[in-house]
């Protein structure tokens, strides 16, 4: 290939076709349990975390709730990939060899986010959300309108891999992503930029701001117990029976549960299977499961 500008912008227009090809080809889950928040600063707030509104009968006076009761703030962090591609390799019309790593610098970037989100859930054992208690904590104070407030825990004793039970269903979602600069591919590819003068390369990359931070820990739930009929059955009667504030019940609803590859089998047998086999009296019996179908299955490697 002749080098000129024409035909390095007719090369990063291929490139760039291939890197949103990647991009747009991965399978992403993030978005069906995450609130998805526009970001046009460095930073967001989130003090309104934790009210969920309700409605009484209206008797006296209008009781307004305070939606910045509670202090959480997430940064926007940056991120990048880069890639260089030698000038003589171009000179030699050896194009298409780059095509692919270009289609996997975008597939990178498409996974980022459900590696940002999930990446998150899995260290919700170790790291606080709003209230202050970590996300999945035994002690998250609630105020019971009588007495200061109550313990109440989203998580399940256990030594085994952990297993996530979540409501997505409303406006608000367990964990939030926050996206300031969308990922995108750009170049250093003419003659007066100094990897092509000093080191006779063109170099592409892709870069975007965002971050992956805690939403309401009342819409989700983790266990390390082993994931079985029984235990599945005691972590959904337990996100059942949260209350909000002055112990209204919040209507929680699992919806999904979220397992990394390990408990991809677990998984399915518990949510899909219209009968189970148990053994009675040494015998084995087929049972009619009653779980078929109560929860939307993701499985993720950023987890394991």
């Amino acid at each position: 290939m002749i080098i000129n500008p024409s035909n390095l912008n007719s090369l990063f227009v291929g490139f760039k076709a291939a890197f949103n090809s990647g991009l747009g080809s991965v399978p992403s889950y993030h978005r069906q349990v995450a609130m998805i928040v526009p970001s046009a600063t460095a930073e967001e707030q989130y003090g309104w975390l934790g009210q969920f509104p309700g409605v009484r009968e209206w008797i006296g006076a209008r009781q307004i709730k305070n939606l910045m009761a509670h202090g959480y703030t997430l940064k926007n962090r940056s991120f990048e990939s880069t890639i260089s591609v030698p000038r003589t390799s171009i000179e030699d019309d050896r194009i298409g060899v780059f095509k692919a790593p270009m289609e996997e610098l975008g597939r990178a970037a498409g996974n980022h986010p459900d590696q940002l989100v999930f990446g998150l859930l899995k260290s919700g054992f170790d790291e606080p959300c709003y209230d202050g208690q970590n996300f999945f904590d035994a002690d998250h104070p609630v105020p019971s309108g009588v007495d200061a407030a109550v313990s109440v825990s989203n998580i399940q004793d256990g030594e085994g891999e952990p297993w996530f039970l979540l409501d997505t269903s409303h406006s608000m979602k367990p964990i939030i992503y926050q996206e300031r600069i969308p990922y995108a591919l750009t170049a250093l590819n003419q003659e007066g930029d100094p990897n092509v003068f000093f080191e006779d390369e063109y170099i592409y990359g892709t870069r975007g701001r965002s971050n992956a931070g805690f939403g309401l820990w009342q819409l989700a739930f983790a266990s390390k117990a082993e994931l079985t009929p029984a235990n599945y059955d005691a972590a959904r009667a337990a996100m059942a029976s949260f209350n909000g504030d002055e112990g209204r019940p919040l209507n929680i609803r699992p919806d999904t549960i979220v397992v990394p590859p390990s408990l991809e089998g677990a998984a399915l047998r518990l949510i899909n299977n219209g009968s189970r086999v148990e053994i009675v009296n040494e015998t084995p019996v087929s049972i009619q499961n009653e779980w078929a179908g109560t929860a939307k299955l993701i499985v993720t490697p950023w987890l394991g």
